[in-house]
């Protein structure tokens, strides 16, 4: 017995004139407004919450271990263990301040949104579709720009490099259905 499956489930039941995303969600909505989004986040592997959880656990054992040691006369344990604790606590702060790092495009109709969040940081591009250019073209992997009305946001940062092409393809695609005239302007 054999089964075929394919990479992308969201492929299988598409037509073929409603083109496939591999990073977008296409959707439509109670108005039958059409829009496309794309959330890319970065691979954690410890969400804020849970690195709390195990930077708690790290720190009762540490101590219990200093104390144990320092109450046999190791006096100078305790303020090694306190310094091991303040270093691993300062670069888990790093870690977990950018663990919810993303960027986010929402393309409507009439309206191109992006938003890249970086820390406590957030940079926020609204741009009209039929202005908007997508770049460098190139295949080396670097970052999709997106530019037009003299502003421009470069996006990809989470995915591989391999698959930026990819995405600034889907965008291509996306951004010429928008478009008065495009493929998908007869919703």
């Amino acid at each position: 017995m054999s089964a075929t499956t394919s990479p992308d489930a969201r492929v299988i039941g598409r037509s073929s004139s409603s083109p496939a995303y591999r990073f977008g969600h296409e959707s439509s909505g109670a108005a039958g407004e059409w829009k496309v989004e794309w959330k890319l986040k970065r691979n954690c592997s410890l969400a804020p919450r849970q690195l709390l959880g195990f930077y708690s656990v790290l720190c009762g054992l540490s101590l219990a271990v200093a104390s144990f040691f320092w109450g046999f006369g190791a006096r100078m344990v305790m303020p090694f263990a306190w310094l091991e604790l303040l270093g691993v606590g300062a670069a888990l702060l790093v870690y977990a301040r950018h663990a919810t790092d993303s960027e986010s495009i929402a393309l409507r109709e009439d309206l191109m949104t992006v938003e890249h969040v970086s820390g406590e940081r957030v940079e926020r591009v609204e741009f009209q579709p039929q202005w908007v250019r997508v770049g460098p073209q190139e295949v080396d992997g670097s970052l999709v720009e997106l530019s037009g009305q003299g502003r421009r946001i470069v996006v990809g940062r989470y995915l591989r490099p391999e698959l930026r092409r990819q995405l600034a393809d889907e965008l291509r695609t996306a951004l010429s259905r928008s478009r008065p005239g495009g493929p998908g302007a007869a919703r």
